[in-house]
């Protein structure tokens, strides 16, 4: 391993890896936000609707993320949809993580216990108050180590951005091994700092999952 060449491409890794963190977490918001919303629909009785959403989750998870990214990119100009490489890495990483991120809160929805809800409305709480005060809480503690080990499976699917030009990490480190013929050091520096990444997002999610957990063991109590 060199580290002359390490220092000399020190720039561009550093460059693909913000790039990598931009593309992870504006894709994994909007997974979240999309995630949150089909589950929020699939609650309604609306027998059509969760229907169409059931089909796009399957979809979206029963095909690999390689393809839905070339669909999205290479096949967008078909139907007039042109997108930037960068712009169509983030929204492919938002679109299929959007399906599982919906499965995660749709489960944790029904760990609230039912007796909860009935009480709730036995004393005249309106629907958005039983979603606001009691489903919502005991929803995120249900999901939260879910919604953690999603973030870190997410950000190491950053490397297939690589195949539609994305100059993100993966990007970087070919172009530096094709350069330099020095692949093994190009992958050790790309495994220091996906690892670093991992660990930032465990350490982080372990603690919000202490305070959200702290926060409502009070409540529980009372």
């Amino acid at each position: 391993m060199s580290l002359e060449i390490l220092w000399r491409y020190a720039p561009s890794l550093l460059s693909g890896f913000g790039v990598t963190i931009l593309c992870w977490s504006v894709g994994a918001a909007i997974g979240l936000i999309v995630g949150f919303a089909i589950a929020l629909l699939q609650r309604l009785r609306l027998a059509p609707l969760r229907w169409l959403l059931r089909i796009y989750i399957e979809i979206i998870r029963g095909t690999p993320f390689l393809v839905q990214l070339f669909l999205l990119y290479s096949g967008g100009p078909f139907i007039g949809l042109r997108l930037e490489a960068t712009t169509a890495g983030i929204l492919g990483l938002g679109i299929y993580s959007s399906a599982y991120f919906a499965e995660a809160f749709r489960a944790g929805f029904s760990a609230v216990p039912l007796g909860q809800i009935e009480a709730a409305t036995s004393i005249g709480m309106t629907s958005l108050d039983i979603l606001w005060r009691i489903s919502l809480p005991t929803m995120l503690v249900a999901t939260l180590p879910s919604i953690v080990n999603l973030l870190i499976i997410l950000s190491k699917e950053t490397v297939v951005l690589s195949i539609i030009t994305v100059p993100e990490l993966m990007y970087q480190m070919q172009t530096m091994a094709a350069e330099t013929f020095t692949a093994f050091t190009a992958i050790f520096a790309m495994a220091i700092f996906y690892w670093l990444l991992v660990e930032a997002i465990s350490r982080v999610g372990q603690r919000v999952e202490r305070r959200v957990t702290a926060f409502m063991t009070p409540a529980r109590a009372s």
